[in-house]
């Protein structure tokens, strides 16, 4: 299974807002774009599905960017990833919403499988928070001994 720059970018956009996280300052989308070298426009695009899905809140104004709708501990990366990618499935025919039928479906051996496949991805990332991976970014700036982590 691999996920889409979109949803990668995304991850990386959300743990941004989280690691500054501050429910009264919103943070300049120009600033998110520079930390994590991301196109300011291809960020906003990102932001728009991840607003629309109720992760962000978006200020406007000079002091205007982005700020997190729920505290970092609170927002799981199965949500970022199902909102900017949609389900979760390695295959149309076990997809969390409307799964393809399938005329092979009654006998097929690899459906299981696939279940499988779906249900361990869904655990781990609905397991993880941005507060996770928060903690996570600090272990790897501290054993590195600088500001660098890579998301």
């Amino acid at each position: 299974m691999r996920f889409s720059t979109r949803a990668r970018y995304g991850l990386r956009a959300m743990l941004e807002l989280a690691l500054h996280y501050n429910p009264n300052e919103p943070i300049p989308l120009v600033q998110v774009a520079e930390r994590q070298g991301i196109s300011e426009g291809y960020l906003e695009q990102m932001m728009s599905f991840l607003r629309k899905g109720g992760l962000v809140r978006s200020v406007r104004g000079a002091l205007g960017g982005y700020i997190l709708a729920r505290e970092p501990d609170r927002i799981t990366a199965g949500e970022i990833i199902r909102c900017l990618e949609g389900p979760l499935s390695p295959t149309g025919c076990v997809s969390e919403e409307n799964p393809e039928q399938c005329s092979r479906a009654d006998f097929c051996v690899t459906r299981v499988l696939w279940e499988r496949v779906r249900e361990s991805v869904a655990e781990v990332l609905d397991g993880t928070t941005l507060e996770d991976l928060c903690r996570e970014a600090e272990k790897i700036r501290r054993s590195n001994e600088a500001d660098m982590y890579c998301i």
